[in-house]
Order: C-alpha cells, then sequence, then structure tokens
C-alpha cells in the first residue's frame, strides 16, 4: 500500500472510530436504529412501518424450524457480535424484512442512503481494507440472480459475513443451517400485494414468541447454544419495544423485568439446569400475558408514527397513496 492510501486508511478509519465515539457519547434519538438512518428519510417509511416479508411458507416441520430459526437469528444483533452487536445492528437493519434498505446510512459505513462499506475496518479485522467503498444493499428478496451466488454457495457466503465481515463468533450448526433456509425462502413470487405493514406492538411481540418456540425446539432437541441465540433474539425484540414505551417507566419495569427473566433462562440453559425446560414453557404465555399489560398505551407509545415523529422532532410526510 502507498503513502497515500495509507493516508486514506488512516482517515477512513479515524472518521468511523470518530463516529462511533460520538454516538456513544450522545443519548441520541429516540429509537436506536435512527442512528443509521438518512435524515431525509420519510419517517413513516422507515420506522413505521416495514416492507412485507417475501417469504415462502416451508413445506415440512424440519424445514418450518430452520427458516424460524434463521429469520430470529437474522433479527439479533448478538449474531454479529463485535462493534456491530454493541451498536443494536442486525442483518435485518441493512435488509429489512429480507428487502433492502434505502435508508441505510451508517456513520462511516455509508456513502449515500442505501449502501454500506462490507471491507470497513471498524466491523472486521479480517475484511477492513482501509479504503472506503460502500457499495448498493442487495434485496435478499429480489431476482434470485441478484445474489450472484450459488445455493450451494450460501452456507459459505453467510458464514463468512457473520464470522469475517462482522467478527462474529462462530455460529451453532442449527443457526447456519437457519439462516441459509431463510434467506432461500425469501422469494419475489412470495410477496403480498401489500408493500409494507405497520410496525406494531403485537408484530414484535409475536416475533419475540416466535424465537421462543424456536429455543423450545432447539432445547428439546439438545441444543442449547441454539437455544439460547433463540432467547437472545426475543430478548431482542422486547428492547424494541422498550425504546418505543420510554415516557412510561411502570411499562419499562415490566419489559426489563421480562428481559432478566429471559437473562436467567439463559443461564440455566447454560448450566443445564433440569427446570430450564419448564421455564423456557412458560415464557411464551408470559410474553402474551406482557403484551395485554403494554397494549392500552401503544396508541401514545412511539409504536403511533405521530408520536415518534413529535419524539424525534421531525415533520412526518403524509402517508403514501
Amino acid at each position: 500500500m502507498d503513502r497515500r492510501r495509507r493516508r486514506t486508511a488512516a482517515l477512513t478509519l479515524l472518521l468511523a472510530v470518530g463516529a462511533w465515539t460520538a454516538m456513544a457519547a450522545d443519548p441520541g434519538p429516540p429509537l436506536r436504529a435512527m442512528r443509521w438512518m438518512s435524515p431525509e428519510a420519510n419517517l413513516r417509511n422507515a420506522l413505521s412501518e416495514t416492507p412485507t416479508e417475501c417469504l415462502r411458507p416451508p413445506q415440512t416441520p424440519r424445514a418450518a424450524q430452520a427458516v424460524r430459526i434463521g429469520r430470529a437469528a437474522f433479527r439479533t444483533p448478538l449474531l454479529l457480535g463485535g462493534q456491530a452487536a454493541r451498536a443494536g445492528v442486525t442483518c435485518e437493519s441493512c435488509h429489512r424484512a429480507g428487502r433492502g434498505n434505502p435508508d441505510f446510512q451508517f456513520p462511516g459505513a455509508s456513502g449515500p442512503p442505501g449502501t454500506a462499506d462490507v471491507t470497513l475496518s471498524l466491523f472486521s479485522s479480517h475484511r477492513g481494507n482501509g479504503v472506503h467503498d460502500p457499495r448498493p444493499i442487495t434485496d435478499l428478496s429480489g431476482p434470485r440472480s441478484a445474489l450472484k451466488v450459488a445455493p450451494e454457495d450460501l452456507s459459505g457466503l453467510i458464514r463468512g459475513l457473520i464470522v469475517e465481515e462482522f467478527d462474529g463468533p462462530e455460529p451453532p450448526a442449527a443457526v447456519l443451517e437457519g439462516l441459509v433456509a431463510y434467506v432461500s425462502a425469501l422469494d419475489p413470487a412470495a410477496c403480498p400485494h401489500a408493500p409494507s405493514t405497520p410496525v406494531t406492538l403485537a408484530a414484535t411481540m409475536t416475533d419475540a414468541r416466535l424465537a421462543i418456540a424456536a429455543a423450545g425446539t432447539a432445547l428439546a432437541e439438545g441444543d442449547p447454544s441454539t437455544a439460547n441465540l433463540m432467547i437472545a433474539a426475543a430478548r431482542a425484540q422486547l428492547g424494541l419495544i422498550d425504546e418505543r414505551y420510554a415516557a412510561f417507566p411502570d411499562d419499562r419495569a415490566r419489559l426489563r423485568s421480562a428481559d432478566a427473566d429471559l437473562a436467567a433462562l439463559q443461564a440455566a440453559i447454560r448450566e443445564r439446569r433440569p427446570d430450564a425446560a419448564a421455564q423456557l414453557a412458560g415464557s411464551s404465555s408470559g410474553l402474551t400475558t406482557l403484551e395485554t399489560r403494554l397494549a392500552p398505551r401503544e396508541p401514545a407509545s412511539l409504536f403511533n408514527p405521530k408520536q415518534l415523529a413529535r419524539a424525534a422532532n421531525r415533520r412526518l410526510p403524509p402517508r403514501a397513496s
């Protein structure tokens, strides 16, 4: 690398680390995802609605479990590890509902909105090249040819993204298999007619319960590592609800109590305690009860687009017709 390229590499890394430090010191916007969202983004489309998922239904119970695992892991910061996990970044951050994200603009990692530098030294000690070269984010639910990878190579690609691009831990075999199953099940032919769906308390809590269900099956199959990552996925969903209920301390206390219970459950699984399975079996109904307690305040929470716009001090664009 010549002197000019070394200076460029150093400056790029310095800017990225500077942005990261500023993010850590600044209490920031009401929702963490706004840290990596273009300032020009339509707030409703970016945070109050999500693209509809183009997910082809699994044909067997085993395939359904694999897709559940992969879908939950896709939405879990812990999967990526390192700096990405600390920031709360997930696969879903760039590929909302398995699609793309035209509003993604992470400080130091993006150029124009909808791009990301996959060789950024801030995230990767393996693939960091010291050059700021962001690329457009791929729509995983688009034409298969756009992925530019053969089906048989998908497992190696996804593992490389986790372990090398983000310096994440080696994923459990069932998690890697699940991610391959989930991405493979994304199909443009399966896209619903409606282009988007609202982000709601019910939908977020449903994702938490689906992760708990996947954890239960994994634990029953003698796979505690996958079960623990699935519980981490459920906890991540509770975190997304928590930040939208910032104005309600009592509701946040309930959410954090539920999160603490799940953390204790993870410890029980790691310690191979005999009561772990029974605790896990009751977790889903506990989340349903929690949802019932939270639901009355949802209209006043940041799940309401108008409340979110006020909290973010941004004008809410009109809903597209």
